[in-house]
Formats: C-alpha cells, sequence, structure tokens
C-alpha cells in the first residue's frame, strides 16, 4: 500500500483523498497552513489555492525534491473572474516547476469538481482525470492512483500542456460561478 500526502482539506482535498483511498493509498493531510510537516508520501497533492502553491514550494522545497508533486490549481483572478494570473502562456505548474526544479510536477485534478470525484461520474459518463508532466514515471503513477481509485485517466501530454487544461478549468469554473452549470457538473470524456 502506496501513502499520498495531500496538502489541503477541503472539498477537492477531501473528494482526491476519497478516490485515492478507494485505491488502496494510505492518505496523509497536512494543512496549507501547516510549514514544518514530514511528508510521508511519494505522490504530494497540492489541494490548495494558487496563491498557497509558492510558500509550500519555498517550506517544502527539500522534502519534495525526487518526488511527484501534483497540481491541481486553477490561477483564476478572483477579483475579476476575468482571466488568469500567469504569465502569458505559462500556467500554475510550470511555474511550479520551476520553483521546484528538482520534483516531478504534474498537473491533474484540476478540470474535475470535487462532487464528480466523489460521485465517481460527470452525468452519466464516468469521470475522467486529464494528466499532464513531462515526467513518463510521475504521469504513470498518477494515472494508476487515479485508475485503482475507480476513475478514468487520461494521459494529455507534456508539462505544456497544463496551460490548456487551465483554460478548461478557468471555463468551467467561470460556467459554476455564473450558475451556467451545477458544481457537480464538468465535462466529460466519451471514448
Amino acid at each position: 500500500m502506496s501513502t499520498i500526502t495531500i496538502f489541503g482539506s477541503g472539498n477537492m482535498g477531501s473528494g482526491i483523498a476519497g478516490v485515492l483511498a478507494r485505491g488502496g493509498a494510505s492518505v496523509q493531510h497536512i494543512g496549507s497552513d501547516q510549514t514544518a510537516e514530514t511528508i510521508q508520501g511519494d505522490i504530494v497533492v497540492l489541494a490548495v489555492p494558487y496563491a498557497a502553491l509558492g510558500v509550500i514550494a519555498q517550506n517544502y522545497a527539500a522534502q519534495l525534491t525526487g518526488k511527484t508533486v501534483v497540481d491541481i490549481t486553477n490561477p483564476l483572478n478572483f477579483e475579476t473572474f476575468d482571466g488568469l494570473v500567469v504569465p502569458a502562456g505559462s500556467s500554475a505548474a510550470a511555474e511550479l516547476q520551476k520553483a521546484l526544479p528538482g520534483a516531478h510536477v504534474v498537473k491533474a485534478f484540476n478540470t474535475n469538481f470535487a462532487a464528480t470525484l466523489v460521485a465517481g461520474t460527470v452525468g452519466d459518463v464516468p469521470t475522467t482525470v486529464l494528466v499532464a508532466g513531462d515526467d513518463a514515471d510521475a504521469k504513470a503513477a498518477v494515472i494508476a492512483a487515479v485508475q485503482a481509485g475507480g476513475l478514468s485517466a487520461i494521459d494529455a501530454g507534456s508539462l505544456a500542456r497544463a496551460h490548456e487544461l487551465e483554460a478548461i478549468g478557468f471555463l468551467q469554473l467561470t460556467l459554476a460561478v455564473r450558475e451556467q452549470i451545477g458544481w457537480n457538473a464538468g465535462f466529460a470524456v466519451v471514448r
């Protein structure tokens, strides 16, 4: 049985923990405000707001070296809901990889709402987690953990694809905030 560390215990952190635990993983939770915990997992999920990534990277850089670090954030401008706050052409995941050069950053879960992770479906279609990253072994480990938890997962390509995944997440969030879709809805992948 593997151990996976999750920073954050909100809706997304709890939803992801449920998926991973269903797959047999032991889950360690660390609060986004905790600064001196010992990371137990080889996979570390950052289920926190985008603004918290820099603090976590600074406080845990040494412990994150060599680990698979999963960024689930959507770097939305929450004041205007009118754009992303990362440099043009970049992504939260790419910026995190710069801050943690010794880690294997993977983008995943940012195109899913917590309710679809818990339910395991988007409408009548199995929930699919899109996974992007530059390290093949890191992506494979995340995909295997998601599939073991009963969800579908697709390798979305290199970490450069995080830019497009964050655009999808941005669109989905703005639709939900405008009440065009519910928080239990989302985009589905039909194969």
